[in-house]
C-alpha cells in the first residue's frame, strides 16, 4: 500500500463546455454555464434551468455506429475519458493492456434510455424496443465502453454512490494502484440526467432551485438567499498512475492522491446530518491516510450544493475537524457556477481541485452576496484567488448519507 499515485490526464465536459482549457478558463471568471431547459419544454416545472451540456458532438470521439448505441452518459464518459488520456501523453488504444483499468461513478445511468424505450414500448408495443437499450443505458456500460475503445482490461467498475460516485470511484482506483492491482486507472464520473422524470422527481421533494428568472445566479452555495440545486449534466474523468510509471516517461503530474475517506451518515434517505458527524469524520479519514494534520490544509473545494441544510451541515463538519483553522482555509463552491453534476460532481470538482493546486490559483464561489451567519467560512467569494495551494480536500457527499472524501497534494 505504499505505491505513490499521481494525477497525469484530465478531461471534462460539463456545462461550462468542452475541454480543459474552456472549463478552467470560464470557471476562473466566475462564469455560469446555467441557463433555461432547451432539451424538453420546462414551463410546468417548478425548476426551468438546468446545466445543459450544448457543445458536444459524440462523433468526434466515437464512431458514428457505436455512439447511436450509447445513452448521452455514455458517450460524454468515452469522449472525456479520450481527452483525458491524451492530456497524458500515454499511447492507449495502440494494443491491449492488462494493467490499465477503469472506474466511473454514475447516479442512474441511463434514465433518457429507459425513458424513450418505455415509449416505444406504449406506442408500439414491444417488439420495437431496441436490442441495444439495455447496454446503452445500464451503469457500468460507461467504464465498459471507455475500456472497449482504449483496450484497457484491468480492472473495471462502477459506483452507483450517488452524488458521492465520482469522488468514490477516484477513490477506490487509488487504492488499486497503491495496492498493485493496476499502474493506470481511468477515474471519474459521468451523467446526463435532465430529464421530465427526473426533473419532477427532484422538484416534488423540493430540491431545486426555483429562481428561474436569474438563471446564472440561481446556485448560491453558503449564500443566504440560496434555496436549492441546479441539476447539471457532463463527465470528469482522471487518469491516475502509479509515480514510477509516470516518472519513466516523463509525465506531466499535476498533484498526487495522498489520502481517502469514505463513511455513512446512517441517518436520511436524502438530508445530511445536521450535526455533520459522519462528514467530518469522513474528512478526518482522509487528512488520517495522508499522515497529515488539519492545519496542512489550503483548501477545501466543498460539496456546497446550495441547498439549505447541505451547506450548514458542510459548514459545521469543517469547524469540527478544522477548528480555529477552519477560519483560515480557503473554501470554494464550483457548483456555483456549473451545478450539481450529481455522480459527475466528484469527478468533475476533483479536476478541478488539482488544476488549483497546479496553477496556485483557485476559483471563486460566485452569487455570494449575503453572508449566512450559520455559514462563515472564507469561501472565496465572487473573484478567484491566486494562493499557493500545497494541500487540497475534495468533499462529495450524496443521497442515502454517504459521504466521499479526497487529498491532493503538491507534487513535488
Amino acid at each position: 500500500m505504499n505505491r505513490r499515485v499521481v494525477i497525469t490526464g484530465l478531461g471534462i465536459i460539463s456545462p461550462l463546455g468542452v475541454g480543459l482549457k474552456k472549463n478552467w478558463d470560464r470557471l476562473l471568471n466566475g462564469e455560469s454555464g446555467i441557463k433555461r431547459i432547451s432539451h424538453f419544454d420546462p414551463s410546468p416545472y417548478p425548476c426551468q434551468i438546468a446545466g445543459e451540456v450544448h457543445d458536444f458532438d459524440p462523433l468526434e470521439f466515437i464512431n458514428p455506429k457505436f455512439a447511436k448505441r450509447m445513452d448521452a452518459f455514455i458517450q460524454y464518459a468515452v469522449g472525456a475519458a479520450k481527452m483525458a488520456v491524451e492530456d497524458s501523453g500515454l499511447k492507449l488504444g495502440e494494443k491491449r493492456s492488462d494493467r490499465v483499468g477503469v472506474f466511473i461513478g454514475t447516479t442512474w445511468g441511463g434514465i433518457p434510455a429507459y425513458e424513450r424505450g418505455l415509449k416505444v414500448l406504449q406506442e408500439k408495443g414491444h417488439s420495437k424496443v431496441s436490442a441495444f437499450l439495455i447496454p446503452s443505458a445500464i451503469p457500468n456500460l460507461a467504464p465498459s465502453q471507455v475500456a472497449i475503445h482504449l483496450g484497457a482490461t484491468g480492472p473495471n467498475s462502477c459506483s452507483a454512490d450517488a452524488c458521492a460516485a465520482g469522488t468514490i470511484s477516484i477513490g477506490s482506483s487509488f487504492r488499486m494502484i497503491q495496492r498493485g492491482d493496476a499502474d493506470v486507472m481511468i477515474a471519474g464520473g459521468s451523467e446526463s440526467l435532465t430529464t421530465q422524470l427526473v426533473l419532477s422527481a427532484l422538484c416534488n421533494i423540493h430540491a431545486l432551485s426555483i429562481r428561474n428568472d436569474e438563471p446564472h445566479k440561481a446556485s448560491r452555495p453558503f449564500d443566504r438567499d440560496r434555496d436549492g440545486f441546479i441539476l447539471s449534466e457532463g463527465a470528469g474523468l482522471l487518469v491516475l498512475e502509479e509515480l514510477n510509471h509516470a516518472l519513466k516517461r516523463d509525465a506531466r503530474i499535476y498533484a498526487e492522491i495522498v489520502g481517502f475517506g469514505m463513511t455513512s451518515d446512517a441517518y436520511h434517505i436524502v438530508s445530511p446530518h445536521p450535526g455533520g458527524l459522519e462528514t467530518a469524520r469522513c474528512m478526518q479519514i482522509a487528512i488520517d491516510d495522508a499522515k497529515a494534520r488539519p492545519d496542512d490544509l489550503d483548501l477545501i473545494n466543498a460539496h456546497g450544493t446550495s441547498t439549505p441544510f447541505n451547506d450548514k451541515s458542510e459548514t459545521v463538519a469543517i469547524k469540527k475537524v478544522f477548528k480555529e483553522h477552519a477560519y483560515k482555509l480557503a473554501i470554494t463552491a464550483n457548483k456555483s457556477m456549473i451545478g450539481h453534476l450529481m455522480g459527475a460532481a466528484g469527478g468533475v470538482e476533483a479536476i478541478f481541485t488539482a488544476l488549483s493546486i497546479y496553477n496556485g490559483v483557485i476559483p471563486p464561489t460566485i452569487n455570494y452576496e449575503n453572508s449566512d451567519p450559520e455559514c462563515d467560512l472564507s469561501y472565496t467569494p465572487n473573484v478567484a484567488q491566486n494562493r499557493e495551494v500545497r494541500l487540497a480536500l475534495s468533499n462529495s457527499f450524496g443521497f442515502g448519507g454517504v459521504n466521499g472524501s479526497l487529498l491532493f497534494k503538491e507534487f513535488k
